[in-house]
């Protein structure tokens, strides 16, 4: 079986991911079929569908049509064998309990299709152990979505032992077509990739707060505000459900070993019911507490170095045993997990040195199994990181560039496309983009090849949705810290805008805060109809700090650009068009295609007249008298280049000139 020959998925389960699965199918075109045991369940999950495809077009992520053509993809059923009846993919996301996944595929076997696909929604559960009980293990493999999947990029596709290349190859092409990213898990391992991550981490965090070494609250400090994870490690386990974690532990001891042993922590909260969010007590108290309050300045330089210790040795158990390799860990965990970094990354950072010398210490301390170190991670340790030489990929010597780990740098017909690609962050601006961004502009605006930069975000969400507070956050609140990220980000984009070429911004989804920062300098700003604007940084108590209290009012005038701050309120892009800060509103869909022309069309002007042209403008600004004498100059300048020439001997002859920027 090919993609194309895929027209119908049956989704069996109608809970919060069955549902969400179901949509996902639906909204790339497929015929659904959604199951459940009983009529209020299935019906609860098809509500739950058109309530969410509603919210999609309320919020312009989807037109009316588009929401109204993919309920009708779905058709709802109690029957299995009906449900069954023309299925190409089945898509099992029944209950995470290895005996009722394998009482269902019992079932399913009976009525699907011969040639039909089966698929394992499972956290962790061994997708071998499921095949064997299908008349079909080679067609047979893991799809493991993560909640909620409309929103959630990742899919992980788990081979099993018997698992066929076409199938894995079907199955990932499935996963695209449904506009997800899937990583191949190449083993049948538990906990597959991200859960082999977060779960020892969220046991190692446990395990120190239960001998004694710090408290909670540090806990979450540092891993929230040191590492500059999404949450603490305490936060996110109340946020999914303490249970969730404690049963992937469960299920990853009994097949790996002592390593994995709850700690007794989890297993209490667990036994006492008190399982997060969801029962209104965990970690953290959700009714009379107030849910998770987390110091920002607790930060345990030891927590942290034995939380990544723990962390780069399950990365290393993986890459090791040739369940993935390094890039493709640090991308499921991106995705997946929302970390701002992968853990080989994170992991190389800190030193793998060092990280070996802190597990071997604990080993010694404690006799624990889980500080064993891999053979692998040693060996890592030996060559300089997962990737060698301390995770540096920089191509210099060969005359290539950079290559960049945040951004993605292309040079094409004369246009230097810059794109962040942070889109599993919302593209938002860290220390590294900014380290990263100044690079680019240096490298781009002394490329006499390069006649125009085109800046953009990665993925339809953001252009970029402003400062990565909590990576930022790592520095600490020293006001001295913050003065010098400050200037950073001041200079970098003083950078962009004080190229001698045009440069232009391609505005998809939120441009906030310092986005919006980064999108006032450049030259002209082009956005897509469902863009949201804005300055909220008053709302945090915070002001723009990378040039926005300058630059915007320079661009919509005094008064608006207090409006904007001030208020700390979102535009949408054509009231923002009217404050003349869009130049261009263009309908969804549209924008790489005419951001990309426009940018083509002033990488044909004349370089020259074009530097002196923004000189002028900017010379102007505080003092009219120089901005004139830098126009006049500039008039001077370009009256002796072949440019000019050029210019009017084309429009003489009624022609296209070619400027050489001579």
């Amino acid at each position: 079986m090919t993609l194309e020959d895929v027209q119908r998925v049956t989704v069996l389960g109608a809970g919060n991911m069955g549902h969400g699965i179901a949509e996902v199918a639906a909204l790339a075109g497929y015929d659904v079929s959604l199951r459940d045991i009983d009529d209020e369940l299935v019906q609860k999950g098809y509500d739950q569908i058109e309530w969410s495809l509603g919210k999609l077009a309320e919020k312009d992520r989807i037109g009316d049509d588009e929401a109204d053509a993919a309920l009708d993809h779905v058709d709802a059923f109690v029957d299995l064998e009906n449900a069954l009846d023309g299925a190409d993919v089945v898509v099992e996301v029944v209950p995470e309990k290895m005996a009722i996944k394998k009482d269902v595929y019992d079932e399913v076997v009976e009525y699907a299709p011969d040639e039909a696909v089966f698929v394992t929604n499972t956290s962790s559960l061994s997708i071998t152990e499921l095949s064997e009980v299908t008349d079909r293990p080679e067609r047979f493999c893991g799809m493991h979505f993560f909640n909620p999947p409309v929103r959630m990029d990742l899919v992980e596709v788990i081979s099993g032992k018997h698992t066929g290349e076409e199938t894995l190859e079907l199955i990932e092409g499935l996963a695209e077509s449904m506009g997800k990213t899937p990583v191949r898990v190449r083993k049948d391992s538990p906990g597959f990739i991200v859960n082999r991550i977060l779960v020892p981490l969220m046991n190692e965090a446990a395990w120190i707060v239960e001998s004694g070494d710090a408290d909670v609250e540090t806990v979450d400090s540092t891993t929230k505000f040191g590492m500059g994870l999404p949450m603490g490690s305490f936060e996110l386990a109340d946020q999914v459900g303490i249970d969730v974690g404690f049963h992937v532990l469960e299920y990853m001891h009994g097949v790996l070993g002592d390593a994995y042993r709850p700690c007794p922590l989890l297993a209490e909260k667990v036994e006492e019911e008190n399982l997060g969010k969801k029962t209104g007590e965990g970690f953290y108290d959700y009714e009379d507490g107030g849910g998770a309050q987390i110091p920002s300045d607790a930060v345990d330089e030891a927590v942290s170095r034995r939380l990544l210790a723990v962390m780069a040795n399950e990365t290393a158990g993986l890459i090791g045993d040739d369940v993935a390799d390094a890039d493709d860990v640090d991308e499921a965990v991106k995705l997946g997990a929302g970390f701002p970094d992968g853990p080989a990354k994170l992991a190389d950072a800190e030193g793998l040195d060092a990280l070996v010398e802190t597990l071997d210490e604990l080993a010694e301390e404690t006799g624990e199994e889980r500080y064993e170190v891999t053979d692998y991670l040693r060996e890592a340790a030996e060559v300089g990181g997962f990737r060698g030489d301390d995770g540096s990929d920089d191509d210099e010597e060969t005359g290539d560039g950079p290559d960049y780990e945040v951004l993605n740098v292309s040079v094409d017909d004369r246009v230097g496309h810059v794109e962040i690609d942070r889109p599993h962050r919302m593209n938002t601006i860290s220390g590294e983009v900014l380290d990263e961004l100044a690079d680019a502009i240096d490298r781009l605006d002394g490329d006499n090849e390069v006649r125009a930069i085109l800046l953009s975000g990665a993925g339809d969400r953001a252009f970029s949705a402003g400062a990565d507070v909590q990576s930022m956050a790592a520095g600490g609140a020293d006001p001295i810290h913050a003065v010098e990220l400050s200037r950073q980000g001041q200079q970098t984009f003083g950078k962009l805008e004080a190229s001698d070429k045009p440069v232009v911004a391609a505005i998809d989804g939120y441009c906030l805060g310092g986005g919006m920062e980064l999108a006032t300098a450049a030259d002209v700003r082009i956005a897509s109809e469902r863009s949201e604007l804005g300055q909220p940084e008053l709302d945090l108590g915070l002001l723009p700090g990378w040039g926005g209290t300058q630059r915007l009012a320079r661009v919509v005038g005094e008064g608006r650009a207090k409006e904007i701050i001030l208020t700390a309120d979102r535009y949408d892009a054509e009231t923002m068009a009217d404050y003349d800060f869009i130049n261009e509103v263009v309908p969804d869909g549209e924008l790489a295609e005419r951001a990309r022309e426009l940018t083509e069309q002033l990488a044909g002007g004349p370089p020259i007249a074009q530097r002196y042209t923004k000189r002028a403008i900017h010379a102007g600004r505080t003092d009219a008298e120089a901005g004139l004498e830098v126009e006049a100059m500039g008039f001077g300048h370009v009256m002796n280049t072949d440019d000019l020439i050029e210019g009017v001997t084309a429009f003489m002859g009624d022609g296209e000139p070619e400027f050489e920027g001579k």
